[in-house]
């Protein structure tokens, strides 16, 4: 007989009511006031259920205490029991341990299968809405109808594109510098002119009108409004957004806003004049096309959409393999750019359609600005402190402006001499020479933005940041 604790030959042997193991008596004693339970099957025990078994044994006097070597061997005898025992409870608690780690290791394998299937889905469920197609029975909102998937716009407003293209590339290059406006030196002078108080949190962009007074606002809950520089004060509220406003622009004198529900609403007077719902996501960004009647939108389900504004009604939706995340026409208006979460720079000919070329930029495209020279385009990536120039006619990366900080937000001026770059840890202008081909900075300012637009005569910066409070830069007294 051998003790299932120990592994020995018991002195006084029991066997267990419960699971007919044997033990030694003295080590189940133990091991049964500490646990409670059967060592063998983990059953309750106690000593009761204890059944001593018979068996031949001489019987020892008892020793002096550490005074004689039989006392001392009883101390090692007692140390080694109570060393059985914890070796006993270590095997059990490696076991399960060992159960566990099994169980776990099951589990995590099953989650990633089942992460990778979803995954196979969403990609699959993703290539299949960018191939939908809406049938002529589907209405639009404001009962309009709108064509999907289709890639030239109507004749008519093709027509437009190609006037305006020739009439702007004719006077573009030959225009001369105005004569009021900024310098340089005027620009190094810059300093916070104009702070007003939080208008709309959660924003993420500003529109100027012409005047240099007015400025469209939108916040995170949906809100925004047409608020007045010189009055300091809101002049309209634009009601009807759901979800954060995700961009402004002017229209002429009507504000335009898009949201994350995936709306598009243009407003005059006040009023909700027209409402899209094209985009079945996010519609994080506008672009207004420099002929003045055709408008666009990008959003996170991989396309985008052009609406003529004469008729406002959208007229060509086009899906892409990557969210969109930012737009802007070329001075000319004959290319549009998409900016993609995936780091990728689209550029397509707006009459139609067609893919023109890739500039392939490092993280999400935050911000997109062409220059009035009609060759380069600044882009800004998101986490990225650089502002890189493209040069469109080789497609190529032209250089790299560091700017000190991140940036999300990127502005040519109207001459292209001057580069705006606002981000969290302030304003950067960067100006460009074309007599000595030279980069310069002649302003940077801690004041922190997410969205930036220069003021008439480039004479001004405004900015919002995260919290709506605007700011505007401009020559100190």
């Amino acid at each position: 007989m051998l003790c299932a604790l120990s592994g020995e030959a018991p002195q006084v042997p029991v066997a267990s009511r419960k699971s007919g193991a044997i033990f030694e008596k003295r080590l189940i004693e133990s091991y049964i006031a500490e646990n409670g339970r059967d060592p063998t099957t983990s059953e309750e025990l106690t000593t009761d259920d204890l059944l001593e078994l018979k068996s031949s044994r001489v019987v020892k006097p008892r020793p002096p205490t550490l005074t004689s070597i039989p006392s001392l061997l009883s101390v090692f005898q007692n140390e080694w029991d109570a060393m059985a025992l914890e070796t006993y409870s270590l095997r059990q608690q490696l076991s399960q341990t060992r159960q566990e780690l099994s169980t776990a290791l099951y589990q995590h394998d099953a989650a990633v299968r089942v992460i990778a299937r979803l995954t196979r889905e969403r990609e699959e469920a993703r290539d299949a809405l960018s191939k939908v197609t809406v049938g002529p029975s589907a209405a639009a909102t404001n009962g309009d109808r709108m064509q999907v998937d289709s890639q030239a716009l109507p004749d008519e407003m093709a027509a437009k594109v190609q006037a305006t293209q020739e009439k702007l590339s004719k006077t573009r290059r030959k225009r001369p510098v105005p004569e009021d406006w900024a310098t340089t030196e005027t620009i190094q002078h810059f300093q916070p002119g104009y702070t007003s108080m939080a208008l709309h949190p959660g924003g993420r962009s500003i529109a100027l009108d012409p005047t240099g007074d007015l400025v469209i606002l939108g916040g995170g809950d949906g809100s925004a409004g047409i608020h007045s520089i010189s009055q300091n004060k809101l002049v309209q509220a634009l009601e009807g957004g759901q979800g954060q406003v995700t961009d402004t622009l002017w229209w002429e004198s009507r504000a335009i806003i898009a949201t994350a529900s995936g709306q598009v609403i243009i407003f005059e007077d006040g009023a909700s004049r027209a409402q899209f719902t094209s985009h079945s996501g996010r519609a994080a960004a506008l672009a207004l096309h420099p002929s003045g009647e055709l408008l666009a939108s990008v959003g996170v389900d991989k396309s985008y959409v052009f609406y003529d504004l004469s008729s406002l009604k959208p007229i060509t939706q086009i899906f892409l393999d990557a969210d969109l995340t930012t737009a802007a026409f070329h001075p000319d208006g004959h290319l549009f750019a998409a900016g993609t979460s995936r780091g990728q720079i689209k550029i397509f000919d707006v009459r139609s359609g067609a893919h023109a070329a890739d500039l392939d930029a490092s993280g999400a495209i935050q911000s997109l600005s062409f220059s009035e020279n009609g060759t380069w385009l600044a882009s800004a990536s998101a986490g990225q402190s650089r502002v890189t120039i493209w040069n469109l006619r080789t497609a190529a990366a032209l250089r790299d402006l560091e700017m000190g900080g991140p940036v999300s937000s990127v502005r040519w001026d109207y001459t292209g001499q001057f580069l705006a770059a606002a981000g969290p840890s302030g304003i950067t202008v960067q100006s460009y020479s074309k007599a000595t081909k030279e980069w310069s900075e002649p302003l940077r300012s801690a004041v922190p933005s997410v969205a930036i637009q220069w003021g008439p005569q480039a004479r001004s910066l405004m900015s919002v940041n995260g919290a709506g409070v605007v700011t505007v830069l401009r020559e100190g007294e």
